[in-house]
């Protein structure tokens, strides 16, 4: 069951740059949502064409935009708002990320205001960890 699939009504995001598919549940604690990598993904073309792994800053993009597609859902934000990457902290990548994996993402809510947000996740693949991280966002108007 998920809350919207409707990703690019929360995000300014588009392919080949949008990761999230679909937001499963949302709350002010944080957000849980899913995106499932397909071997068109432009990136496996060059990373590695033999062996295509998901690039690990890609695993960090795909939380960060967990999160803020969460934070967006809530209506946390005015309506336009952008959010920056501003820091990355704490990043481990435990397991690769293949084509056709569906990875889900558990984000935390560290800290949000109207001008920061600062969260936490966990990328899984199945039961297995692939990344975690933390980050801080800057928030901006178009």
């Amino acid at each position: 069951m998920s809350l919207t699939k409707d990703i690019e009504s929360l995000l300014p995001h588009r392919k080949p740059f949008l990761f999230v598919d679909e937001i499963v549940s949302a709350d002010s604690e944080g957000v849980v949502a899913t995106h499932t990598f397909t071997d068109e993904e432009f990136f496996f073309k060059g990373h590695f064409p033999e062996y295509p792994v998901v690039p690990g800053v890609i695993l960090v993009e795909t939380m960060a935009q967990a999160g803020g597609a969460g934070l967006s859902y809530l209506k946390t934000f005015d309506e336009g708002s952008l959010f920056f990457l501003a820091t990355v902290d704490k990043v481990k990548f435990r397991n690769q990320v293949r084509p056709g994996d569906t990875v889900r993402m558990e984000i935390k809510n560290l800290r949000v205001s109207k001008k920061m947000i600062k969260q936490s996740g966990i990328c899984y693949v199945g039961e297995n960890i692939a990344a975690e991280a933390e980050w801080m966002c800057l928030v901006g108007a178009v």
